[in-house]
C-alpha cells in the first residue's frame, strides 16, 4: 500500500436507538480507488457522509493526510463530493456550475476561465460551457458534477452512487471514464455503490459492508475468489450453493446427490450435511484438465446471452449454473438432455455460518 492517506478508526453512528455503523475501521493509501460495497441500509453512505462532514460520528475518528478532520465542517475538509442526483444548480450554466467552488474560493475570473476550460476538456464536454443542465443528458450532467467536484483540486474525491440513475450502457462507459480521470489525477477516491460489478471493475480495493459492519476488505480478485463469509460469497458475483453429505471428514470426501467428491477445504471435524460453493465459471461441460470431480446431471434450462450460454443443470436435489462460450458452429444443448460436468475439488469452498 502507498503511504497511508485515509484512516477511519472505530467509526460509529447511531440514530436514536439504532446503530447503523458499528465501530468500522480501515486505512488506505494516497491515490487508491476504494469502493464501499453493500446492500441498501448497510451503512456505506452514512460512512461517506461522515467522511464528508454531513453527519457527525457518534464515536471514532477520521484522519485525512495526517489531519484529524472528525470535527471539521464540510467546507474545511478540502474534499470533493459527487451526489447520486447530480445536484447541479439549474439556474447556472455548465461553466458556472463547474466554477462555483472556484468563485467561492476567491479565484480570479481569468484563472477560473482557464480552470473551467481544463475541466470541460477533461470530461469531454468542451464547448458546452454556455449550456444549462436541462439541455444535457443524465450522463453529461453527471460529468459536469464530477468536474465541479474536482475543479478546486480537492485532496480526496467522494462519490455517492453517482451512476445509479443512468441506464446500463451509459453507466459502463461513465464508470470507465471516472476511473481514467481518477488515475490521471492520482486523487484518492471513495466510491459508494450497491453494484458489485461496478466495484469489481474499477476499484483498487473494496470494503464489503453488511448491517453496519465490514464483512471483508481486499482487492477485487480477493473478494471474488476468496470470500471471507457466506454473505460475501453470495453478495459478490454469481454463486452456486451445493448441498452435500460428509462421508469421511478425514479423507475430505462428500457425496453430492449420491455422487462422490473430494473437497480439500472440508474441515477435519465436519459431519452430516454441509454447503459447498463455487463460481459458475469454474464448472466445465465434460472433462477438463485439472478437474478431478465429474458429476452427471440433466439440463434444466438454457439461456442464450450472446457470446455466452448459461446452463442450469439438475444434479438431483441440487441445481447449478455454468457458463459456456457460444460456438456458432454448434447447436446449443436443449432442456432435458443428459450432461456431464466437471470441476476441481480445490475450487469448492465450505460455507460456514
Amino acid at each position: 500500500m502507498a503511504s497511508e492517506f485515509l484512516r477511519v478508526q472505530n467509526l460509529t453512528k447511531t440514530f436514536g436507538t439504532t446503530t447503523v455503523v458499528k465501530g468500522v475501521s480501515f486505512a488506505f493509501g494516497k491515490g487508491e480507488f476504494i469502493s464501499l460495497l453493500g446492500p441498501s441500509g448497510c451503512g456505506k453512505t452514512t460512512i461517506l457522509r461522515m467522511i464528508a462532514g454531513f453527519e457527525n460520528p457518534s464515536a471514532g475518528s477520521i484522519v485525512v493526510d495526517g489531519q484529524d478532520i472528525t470535527s471539521l465542517k464540510p467546507n474545511q475538509r478540502q474534499l470533493g463530493m459527487v451526489f447520486q442526483a447530480y445536484a447541479l444548480f439549474p439556474n447556472l450554466t455548465v461553466g458556472d456550475n463547474i466554477g462555483f467552488g472556484l468563485k467561492i474560493a476567491g479565484l480570479p475570473a481569468e484563472q477560473r476561465r482557464v480552470r473551467i476550460a481544463d475541466m470541460l476538456k477533461l470530461i469531454g464536454l468542451s464547448g458546452y460551457e454556455k449550456r444549462y443542465p436541462y439541455e444535457l443528458s443524465g450522463g453529461q450532467q453527471q460529468r459536469v458534477a464530477l468536474a465541479r467536484a474536482i475543479a478546486p483540486s480537492p485532496r480526496m474525491l467522494l462519490l455517492d452512487e453517482p451512476l445509479s440513475a443512468l441506464d446500463a450502457k451509459i453507466r459502463v462507459s461513465l464508470r470507465e471514464e471516472i476511473r481514467a480521470i481518477q488515475l490521471d489525477l492520482g486523487i484518492t477516491t471513495v466510491f459508494v455503490t450497491h453494484d458489485q460489478e461496478e466495484a469489481l471493475s474499477i476499484s483498487d480495493r473494496i470494503v464489503v459492508m453488511n448491517a453496519g459492519s465490514i464483512e471483508q476488505l481486499g482487492a477485487p480478485h480477493e473478494i471474488y475468489n476468496k470470500p471471507a463469509s457466506r454473505f460475501v460469497a453470495s453478495f459478490v458475483g454469481q454463486l452456486n450453493n451445493i448441498d452435500a453429505i460428509v462421508t469421511d471428514a478425514a479423507a475430505k470426501t462428500v457425496t453430492i446427490d449420491g455422487q462422490a467428491a473430494r473437497v480439500p477445504a472440508l474441515p477435519a471435524d465436519a459431519k452430516g450435511p454441509v454447503t459447498l460453493t463455487l463460481r459458475p465459471e469454474v464448472l466445465a461441460v465434460g472433462a477438463r484438465d485439472g478437474n478431478d470431480i465429474t458429476l452427471a446431471g440433466t439440463i434444466a434450462d438454457v439461456t442464450f446471452l450472446g457470446s455466452v450460454i448459461r446452463l442450469r443443470v439438475s444434479l438431483g436435489r441440487n441445481m447449478v449454473s455454468l457458463d459456456t462460450f457460444n460456438d456458432q458452429r454448434t447447436v446449443p444443448p436443449a432442456r432435458g438432455e443428459p450432461i456431464t460436468i466437471s470441476l476441481a475439488g480445490k475450487d469448492l469452498l465450505v460455507l460456514q455460518g
